[in-house]
């Protein structure tokens, strides 16, 4: 499966975002999806995660209750709206399929190309 993030830009705190991502391919439904991020200077991390139907998902902790993964099947696309955004949110974002559940210590398969998010302060 090929992967492409948009939607990635310049918002101000407590602003928000809505990323993207399409997947290529007829067997979407076969993956699991998941964003994570990487900020300057530290390790990639975990962000979120949704199974093949969209039923079950799952956050890092910095972002529960502020972010929501959900995904369209019938277009290959899975979303990541992020509210409320902080200072601390800035970074590249990455979408990722696995055939496996995602977690936190997941290393997914499959990746996109990452989208910058800046949150000014």
């Amino acid at each position: 499966v090929q992967l492409q993030a948009s939607g990635g830009g310049l918002v101000q705190a407590g602003g928000s975002l809505r990323l993207s991502c399409a997947a290529s391919g007829r067997t979407f439904t076969s993956y699991a999806m998941g964003w994570f991020r990487q900020a300057p200077g530290k390790d990639r991390e975990f962000v979120a995660a949704i199974d093949w139907s969209g039923s079950i998902s799952s956050y890092a902790d910095s972002v529960k209750g502020r972010f929501t993964i959900s995904r369209e099947n019938a277009k290959n696309m899975v979303y990541l709206r992020m509210n409320s955004l902080k200072p601390e949110d800035t970074a590249v974002y990455f979408c990722a399929a696995d055939t496996r559940t995602l977690r936190s210590s997941s290393n997914p398969r499959y990746w996109g190309q990452g989208t910058q998010v800046t949150v000014s302060s």
